[in-house]
């Protein structure tokens, strides 16, 4: 049998990682004492790999897709193909920035102010190359954690540090100067699994599969039955993806009403769909929209 190697991303990312392909139908099982994780899909091979690897070993072959930060592939200029990105993280579904900071009364307003000092990060060779296309010289240290204390103690001039809120950096009496790169996960793929069309249709239905998980969040349905001579009213104040579906009932003058839309906007409508005549109105959950 045909086995995809499947990199899962160890770290920050794993649980949400896990969470989403649960959603998305396929369970997963994480041993603290091995790295290979079980999965309930007999042609799929699991791997927990670090996020700042994950690209490199896409691209030599030895897992044929994992997931990982496009700021990690752009770090090591990993030759992988990028099947497409996926909007989630452990704290929020906000991408996350890698962000130049300094010290909160630091005199610096711009990285070319920078000229001649020492940055600390762990993000090395994309800082390099980001000063050095703007001609602006440089020393960049790798740091091995806590980079935020580095600045505050004065033992570099600033850092290129990874945040989602900016409350961490905030919290620690230092200043964001300019955004660096925007950052989300991205699935990577090996360019000769890619073109193996077995591989390539697996890899197509777990990208498929991840992203209408991705897309549920947040969403609903919601249906009804209204009176036939309210539908005008009633679809005109239905948020949905392109419209509500509308169904006779068996020999009667009503009819049902069914919708997808944001969860949040159940609370505004649902008052005004029972002035409007609106019945036996049921909100459901959604696992994927695809």
């Amino acid at each position: 049998m045909e086995k995809l190697k499947l990199g899962i991303p160890k770290g920050s990312l794993e649980n949400a990682t896990v969470d989403l392909f649960k959603k998305a139908g396929w369970q997963i099982s994480i041993s603290s004492r091995s790295y290979f994780p079980g999965i309930d899909d007999d042609e799929i091979k699991c791997s927990l790999i670090r996020p700042q690897e994950m690209g490199k070993y896409v691209e030599r072959g030895t897992i044929d897709v994992g997931i990982a930060g496009r700021d990690w592939i752009r770090e090591n200029e990993s030759d992988v193909i990028e099947v497409c990105e996926m909007v989630y993280s452990k704290v929020s579904r906000r991408p996350a920035r890698w962000v130049l900071v300094v010290n909160g009364n630091s005199k610096i307003q711009g990285p070319e102010d920078l000229h001649g000092a020492t940055i600390s990060t762990e993000l090395v060779g994309f800082t390099k190359r980001y000063f050095a296309e703007r001609n602006i010289p440089v020393t960049v240290e790798f740091s091995w954690g806590a980079t935020e204390a580095k600045v505050v103690e004065g033992l570099c001039d600033a850092i290129v540090e990874v945040t989602e809120t900016g409350s961490t950096i905030k919290a620690n009496g230092l200043r964001i100067v300019t955004e660096l790169m925007e950052s989300v996960p991205v699935m990577v793929v090996n360019k000769a699994a890619w073109e193996d069309p077995w591989k390539r249709a697996k890899i197509e239905q777990i990208a498929t599969l991840l992203q209408s998980s991705l897309r549920a969040e947040g969403m609903v349905g919601l249906k009804m039955n209204a009176p036939k001579e309210k539908v005008a009213e009633i679809t005109a104040v239905i948020p949905s993806l392109k419209s509500p579906t509308v169904a006779n009932h068996y020999n009667s003058d009503w009819v049902s009403i069914e919708s997808i839309m944001p969860e949040q906007e159940v609370r505004r409508i649902v008052p005004e769909l029972i002035k409007l005549g609106a019945e036996g109105i049921v909100e459901y959950s959604l696992n994927k929209i695809i």
